[in-house]
């Protein structure tokens, strides 16, 4: 095909060729240094050439005449041809893509020269968004990752890289901070980052073996850099509440509903006490956050120190988080060849957490129940004779008081990280260099939770004494206390050689080997429980004092310690500047697993072609990048569940009335193959840049395999062994495409402009499975009975996560009850529905994502806005579900239910029974959100103490456009796609914030 395309240009420029003379030249740069695959173009003539391995060119073409030369990575240039040698300098162009560079593990590549898909951020566009956690602050950024965030102080986003790879195992990427492998990054203060990369392909994450197949994140942190010493200061503050509400029936709504529920007039429907229980539990939430760096450099010397202190009231009353930072990086030059870089970093957390099931308790309580009874107890669902709630009459829910609820909840958690290493870097000569590389982590989490036993009961029973709490409650504690602490100690040693050498200034050489020792320090976790402590906390850690009769619960864990050993290699070759080729080696030995199953290798390559740089492309008008790459790979995940032996003890045989043998048995078989899961990917992917590089873009397509999958699998039953156990049965599949586009143009001098975007659709199934018999795992479960997902057998061709329930079928046209479709089709009651008829009816996984940006600079202004949505996910309205009788409904059901007189609603007929999980509460998670906007202006100052001053507003999640007819769509849960991920209950709402704050630099 190319010397097709060569051969056909050449006979349409053969007539403007043949009628020039041969012009001679040689296009060097700076130093005076032959560029090779320089592109000369005669403007009349129409002709073209490339400078060969020396520079060197010769073009037919017309003395006098424009000759054009262009070369990516310099800046292109125009010249008069000359019948003489020509003697053309080219300067090097700073604004290139060519002199940009991306982490790839160990070491560092230019992006024009990366052969993989690498999403690569920097630390603008991390800390444009206030948010306490850094991967919080990507969500729409990245094609190809899904973030799944919460706005619950302290809390983890849930990161998924090009789909979920494991269902039962571990689902995090590996985060990789300053060479530091850890499990999250909450400790890190975002104002520290100086670039945020995402490996997304398996070309890039083999490097990483067996703790890569969920992708991998590396941090960089901010280095000392500048000729004196500069200090930056940040703060903001702002305020937060939640973005949407779910509209409550008031009093005399919800009356008339139970009272048709109960075919009576329990409820008067002229209420005097119309509670909102939302606005009783939840305040305006109020954030701040104070930065201050100091870095800068001299001769042999970079440093950088930074503190930073955050403070968060939460919406829910009570709920209280603070974060206190410190960071200090430095470099030193001790000779020539030797540089030393060092790095420390201190997070402490204090937090007040309160539960969050008081939002779900909040949703169902009734209105009509008072926060306070008028004599200061707290209000309960009684209801008397003449209908309205008081201290006296009959229960009509089992739903506590929200308030109480948090009142009564006394926890307080403190938690300390602390990272360091040092990086020494020796130039054994010019193309060889020795890394050696030591990092340490140390983390303590310590709480506390104090229980009022007899006041909650209290609380609950009006008009009620201690002297009844004992009564009623003989034997039971009057309070519990709970203390719990946990602590570990990683370690990571890394040592590998770089060498780097150009051959015949055509071949470009890297070398990367290297062996690495990971350690995954014993966690030891202790909860111990006493009963009947003073209530004073001054007296709850009194020494001397001997509380054995009173601890009622003991446990302390002490997992076991975790080793990696390692082997990598990395080869990157460059051929005449334009041909690609990355191989890419690692061999892990893992302690989780058996001597003869630990090691593992995980092979990678990636091709690439700059085809702008080849000659054809010269006459090609408006393209300045185009470049084609691919690779395969393996990968691996390690955190995968292991094999457990579980013995059954005292067991007995009785004859006759006697023990006839007593003893111990194994209860669980072991798999001695079992080892971590495998994902093998091949992608492809295109690089391009357009109209002068002010349109940029790349589009990517993948397939992705994980192979020995484990899942719990049923023991046979001649085996007499009844628990199950982990094993290698399963196989998902990934398979995808993404698209990122960006324009960016410069209008004048003082106008700028950029709109970008991005798009990714993921395919994810549980492809295979193996014969065998899965132990189903049930989950989602709705704390009324009901669950809504399950893994089994029967799962396979399904995404992970998918819901399992029953189809709704509409209304039974003759009471207004609600019919299902049962597995043969037919519309039947909810009291002769079988497990059988259950269905998969979607999952909690989106099949695509998408996010938009776009900006504009205007002299000392600027302005932002970035958004983010998914399409394809149905979530769980868990909340609305859980319905018992007597509890609250929306405002919605209250209007538009079924009677007599209103056969065509569209709800049911009042029920007091307990929905099974169906696909009425099923809805879709689409959702669109401006995720910020932000306008900040520049105050022009002279020339002074300070150098810098930006001010700026922020609006966080101002906008939703959403399906959800509940607060959120975006529902994390416990991060579990078999847990509560993707279900509405005890969940913590999505939160607009408005912001406002100031930079100084000095």
């Amino acid at each position: 095909m190319r010397n097709f395309i060569l051969g056909f240009l050449a006979l349409i420029l053969l007539p403007a060729y043949m009628s020039g003379q041969v012009i001679k030249g040689k296009v060097s740069d700076k130093n005076g240094i032959g560029i090779p695959g320089g592109i000369i173009v005669a403007v009349d003539s129409k002709t073209n050439a490339a400078t060969d391995f020396d520079g060197n060119f010769e073009i037919r073409a017309v003395e006098g005449e424009v000759l054009q030369i262009s070369m990516l990575g310099f800046e292109p240039t125009s010249i008069t041809a000359t019948s003489s040698l020509m003697r053309i300098v080219l300067q090097e162009d700073q604004d290139t893509q060519l002199d940009e560079v991306v982490v790839i593990g160990y070491g560092t590549r230019k992006i024009i020269d990366n052969t993989s898909s690498i999403t690569s951020l920097k630390a603008e566009e991390i800390s444009k968004t206030k948010v306490l956690n850094a991967s919080q602050a990507i969500q729409g950024k990245a094609a190809g990752v899904q973030v799944i965030s919460s706005d619950l102080p302290g809390s983890s986003p849930t990161v998924v890289i090009r789909g979920l790879g494991t269902a039962i195992g571990g689902r995090t990427p590996l985060f990789v901070v300053d060479g530091m492998p850890t499990e999250n990054i909450n400790n890190i203060n975002t104002n520290d980052i100086t670039s945020y990369e995402i490996l997304k392909d398996a070309s890039s994450l083999a490097i990483y073996g067996t703790r890569a197949a969920n992708g991998v994140i590396i941090i960089t942190t901010k280095k000392g850099k500048g000729d004196k010493v500069s200090v930056e200061f940040e703060t903001f503050a702002g305020f937060r509440q939640p973005l949407k509400k779910v509209k409550m029936a008031g009093s005399n709504k919800f009356s008339h509903y139970s009272n048709a529920a109960l075919q009576s007039t329990t409820f008067s429907q002229d209420q005097p006490v119309n509670t909102d229980w939302f606005d009783a539990i939840t305040r305006t939430g109020s954030y701040s956050q104070n930065n201050v760096s100091v870095s800068g450099s001299t001769e042999n010397i970079k440093f950088f120190f930074s503190i930073g202190n955050y403070e968060e009231k939460g919406v829910l009353k009570g709920l209280d988080y603070s974060r206190t930072t410190f960071r200090n990086n430095n470099e030193y030059k001790i000779s020539d060849k030797l540089t030393l870089n060092q790095n420390f970093s201190f997070g402490s957390t204090n937090s007040a957490p309160k539960p969050l099931g008081a939002f779900t308790t909040a949703y169902k309580q009734s209105p009509i129940v008072p926060v306070f009874f008028p004599d200061g107890q707290y209000g309960v669902p009684l209801v008397g004779a003449n209908g309205f709630a008081g201290t006296t009459g009959a229960l009509f829910n089992n739903v506590g008081n929200p308030v109480a609820q948090l009142d009564f909840f006394d926890e307080q958690q403190r938690s300390l990280t602390l990272q360091g290493g040092l990086k020494l870097d020796y130039d054994i000569f010019d193309s060889l260099t020795f890394t050696s590389q030591f990092n340490g982590e140390y983390y303590s989490w310590k709480n506390y939770n104090y229980s009022d036993s007899q006041g909650i009961w209290m609380a609950r029973n009006p008009n009620t004494s201690p002297a009844d709490y004992e009564a009623a409650n003989e034997g039971v504690p009057l309070n519990l206390l709970t203390k719990g602490r946990s602590q570990y100690f990683n370690w990571n040693l890394t040592n590998y050689f770089t060498y780097n050498k150009v051959f015949g200034e055509i071949h470009d050489v890297e070398l990367t080997g290297g062996i690495e020792t990971s350690i995954r320090g014993s966690r030891e976790t202790l909860n111990v429980t006493r009963k009947n402590v003073n209530a004073d906390a001054n007296y709850w850690a009194l020494n001397g004092v001997d509380y054995s009769g009173n601890i009622i619960n003991y446990s302390d864990v002490v997992s076991n310690e975790t080793k990696l050993a390692s082997y990598f290699g990395r080869f990157q070759y460059k051929l005449m500047d334009r041909y690609l080729f990355t191989g890419t080696l690692r061999r892990d030995g893992s302690s989780n697993f058996g001597k003869d199953y630990r090691w593992g290798t995980f092979p990678a390559f990636g091709l690439g072609w700059i085809i702008t740089k080849e000659g054809f492309m010269a006459d090609v008008k408006g393209v300045d990048l185009l470049k084609l790459r691919g690779g395969w790979g393996k990968l691996g995940n390690q955190n995968v569940p292991l094999n457990n032996q579980a013995y059954a003890s005292g067991l007995s045989y009785y004859l006759g009335g006697s023990i006839l043998n007593e003893g111990t048995t194994i209860n669980s078989q072991i798999d001695p193959s079992l080892s971590w899961e495998i994902t093998e990917e091949a992608s492809a992917g295109i690089d391009f840049e357009f109209l002068n590089s002010r349109l940029k873009g790349s589009f990517d397509v993948y397939d992705k395999t994980t192979t020995n999958v484990i899942l719990n699998t049923k023991p046979y039953l001649t085996s007499g062994i009844s628990n199950s156990s982990p094993a290698h049965v399963g196989e998902v599949s990934n398979k995808g495409y993404e698209i990122a586009l960006r324009w960016d143009d410069q209008l004048t001098d003082n106008l700028s402009y950029w709109l970008g975007g991005n798009f990714s659709n993921n395919q994810n199934r549980l492809s295979g499975l193996k014969d065998a018999t899965l132990a189903p795992l049930i989950g989602g479960g709705l704390g009324n009975g009901q669950d809504t997902k399950i893994l089994d057998n029967t799962s396979v061709g399904q995404p992970l996560g998918s819901f399992f329930i029953y189809e709704y079928a509409g209304l039974d046209a003759t009471n207004g009850n609600m019919l299902y479709f049962n597995a043969a089709g037919d519309k039947v009651a909810q009291g002769v529905l079988a497990n059988a008829d259950k269905k998969y009816v979607g999952s909690i996984l989106p099949t695509s994502t998408y996010g938009v940006t776009l900006g504009v600079n205007y002299k000392n202004f600027d302005f932002s806005v970035d958004g983010y949505g998914t399409s394809g996910a149905k979530v769980y309205n868990g909340k609305k579900a859980q319905r018992f009788g007597g509890e609250n409904i929306e405002e919605s059901l209250a209007t538009d239910f079924w009677t007599v007189n209103n056969t065509t609603a569209s709800n049911p007929a009042p029920f007091n029974q307990v929905p099974v999980a169906s696909t009425y509460y099923l809805e879709s998670g689409d959702f669109f959100r401006i995720n910020n906007i932000t306008l900040g202006y520049k105050i022009p100052l002279k020339e002074g103490l300070i150098n810098s001053c930006r001010i700026y507003v922020n609006a966080i999640n101002p906008l939703i456009t959403q399906k959800f007819t509940g607060f959120s769509p975006e529902l994390n849960g416990n991060g579990d796609p078999y847990g509560s991920q993707g279900i509405e209950l005890d969940a913590y709402p999505t939160l607009r914030s408005f912001v406002i704050g100031a930079n100084l630099k000095f």
